[in-house]
């Protein structure tokens, strides 16, 4: 349904911003398969601990991505990964969203994890402000 609306659409308001349609091509991605994973994002990954930003090699930054990760699951009814291990950090990147500063850097992480939730996080990202655009995998 969504790609018929789509297709059927020259422009999308996203907020404030207009945005032209070309042409859309659906990427299906590879078949998810539980067990280890690897995931590397294409925007920095929000994380804080005590109102603070932290970055890959931070202490705290390993618990509170565990902890974000467990909290998705939880909220989808879903069983929590495991192992979760940071493989790569990139560069530390700070963005102004709304006026309020937004810290992060991209990432590679390993853990073990069920197929449909490995899917799930495809779609929701790592980290905070996903929705603002952070977090979200290759």
């Amino acid at each position: 349904m969504l790609v018929a609306a789509l297709a059927s659409r020259t422009e999308i308001e996203w907020g404030a911003t207009r945005l032209r349609l070309r042409g859309f091509t659906v990427d299906m991605g590879a078949t998810t398969v539980g067990g280890v994973v690897e995931l590397a994002t294409a925007t920095p990954v929000v994380i804080r601990h005590e109102g603070h930003d932290l970055l890959p090699g931070d202490e705290h930054y390993v618990e509170r991505l565990e902890h974000n990760l467990v909290h998705k699951a939880d909220v989808l009814g879903m069983p929590a990964p495991q192992g979760l291990r940071v493989l790569e950090g990139g560069p530390r990147r700070r963005f102004t969203v709304r006026g309020a500063p937004r810290i992060g850097a991209q990432v590679r992480v390993s853990m073990e994890a069920e197929a449909p939730y490995v899917d799930a996080l495809r779609s929701w990202g790592l980290g905070l402000d996903t929705v603002q655009g952070f977090g979200w995998i290759r």
